[in-house]
């Protein structure tokens, strides 16, 4: 008893060394991961860049996460989680130099495929704290994990500060002082990977395939790879969005689409621990019933109705005012969140052995699609000339996200009633 008190006594040591550093090298990771969300608008009017190439420029970190997370993940059970975040680190912090010295098209188009390294961090940093702490902490710890996605509302707002008092290059800079504070700190608080011979061969090419053919885990993989890239998706389109939408300035744009990102990723959070309390089903389904609500109110655009009276016509202006728009947005940020932290808790707790190689194929899947929305959006408001149409679009998809899900939910809930025995796969 007194041997299992002091176990769990040098676990919440350990997290409270193992959490913070993890959390804040994604904060920066994930800043990193959107500079040009952002930063490229400026770059558009100095470089004249078309809009091939500004879409390019936006969506090649995305690309090129989705393409190294796998890799990383399997690097990490290999060769350590702590030893492929400082790589990471050290190669976002190599990007963040040469942006201070980068001209041309070119050279920022090879930073941005250098900012992919951030999906790497992802992928080693979960298999990271996952493996400092315990089943009854899982949910809590790996939403306060995954709630350094606030990073991206930092760049939002940094962005347009540092380019209105000096040059938006400022934020490189900051962001490379901070990513060195935590490579030091990193090597000075955590100890080396300790890894056994059994573990580093037991990864194979035959093993990642049936692991990815696990029925479950790729079904849950997939819900949680669509809400997280449509929250990425939303996180990049908002601030041209809503300053179109509402006649602001870009400035202004991005910093209310913080509303969006900042409460959503803290909400990874709470969606987590509600999960550890509730179960993982619960959770996930009413917040996407949630998310179809707020969608269902901003996907409404602007209209104008003319009702024809005895002697005059009759003019009913419906829009969504400002104040109202915002509020949903937050809402569905919330929403999207706490479904993202049951989501990943789901599939973590299914495979906590391989948590570095789902990590990574959960962010294959999200960068996936949030590198395919931003088109599809871009493309649909062309055809219909509605803005608002970019809201209908995720409306279908999380609706059917939610109804193959409930779907999937009653059919394990069936199996064990039938079973009794059955191990719980949606937990």
């Amino acid at each position: 008893m007194e041997q299992q008190a002091q176990q769990d006594d040098d676990t919440l040591d350990s997290l409270a060394v193992v959490i913070p550093l993890a959390v804040t090298g994604f904060v920066i990771a994930a800043g990193c991961w959107t500079l040009f969300a952002v930063a490229g608008v400026h770059l558009r009017t100095e470089l004249a860049l078309s809009d091939l190439q500004f879409g390019v420029l936006l969506a090649m970190p995305m690309a090129v996460s989705a393409l190294l997370a796998i890799p990383a993940g399997l690097a990490a059970q290999r060769y350590g989680a702590r030893s492929i975040m400082l790589w990471c680190l050290s190669g976002l912090a190599v990007c963040m130099a040469l942006l201070l010295g980068v001209s041309s098209f070119y050279g920022y188009l090879i930073v941005a495929g250098g900012l992919g390294l951030a999906g790497g961090f992802y992928s080693a940093g979960l298999q990271f704290v996952v493996s400092h702490c315990d089943v009854k902490r899982l949910g809590l710890v790996l939403g306060v994990f995954g709630a350094g996605v606030t990073g991206a509302g930092f760049t939002y707002y940094l962005v347009p500060l540092f380019h209105n008092a000096f040059a938006w290059q400022g934020v490189p800079l900051a962001y490379l002082i901070v990513i060195l504070l935590v490579i030091a700190l990193l090597l000075m608080l955590t100890d080396p990977d300790v890894l056994s011979d059994d573990r580093a061969t037991d990864i194979s090419l035959a093993r990642v395939v049936t692991l990815l053919r696990r029925g479950r885990s790729f079904h849950l993989s997939v819900y949680f790879g669509v809400v997280a890239g449509s929250f990425f998706a939303l996180a990049l389109w908002l601030p041209d969005f809503l300053s179109a939408q509402f006649q602001l300035q870009l400035d202004a744009g991005a910093r209310m689409a913080q509303w969006f990102v900042i409460p959503g990723a803290l909400a990874q959070i709470s969606g987590g621990a509600l999960s550890d309390r509730f179960g993982s089903s619960w959770v996930a389904s009413r917040s996407l019933a949630l998310c179809l609500l707020a969608l269902a109110m901003l996907s409404y655009p602007p209209m104008t109705l003319f009702i024809r009276g005895v002697e005059t016509t009759i003019i009913i202006e419906f829009a969504l005012p400002l104040a109202v728009e915002r509020s949903f947005i937050v809402v569905l940020g919330v929403a999207m969140g706490c479904a993202m932290g049951s989501l990943q808790r789901m599939v973590i707790l299914a495979n906590r052995g391989e948590a570095a190689l789902f990590a990574g194929l959960l962010l294959v899947i999200a960068c996936s699609i949030a590198f395919v929305l931003p088109v599809l959006f871009g493309a649909v408001n062309q055809w219909l000339g509605v803005r608002t149409a970019v809201f209908m679009i995720l409306f279908v998809l999380l609706s059917a996200s939610l109804i193959m899900f409930a779907r999937d939910a009653r059919r394990q809930e069936r199996k064990r009633l039938l079973y009794p025995g059955i191990r719980a796969q949606y937990p």
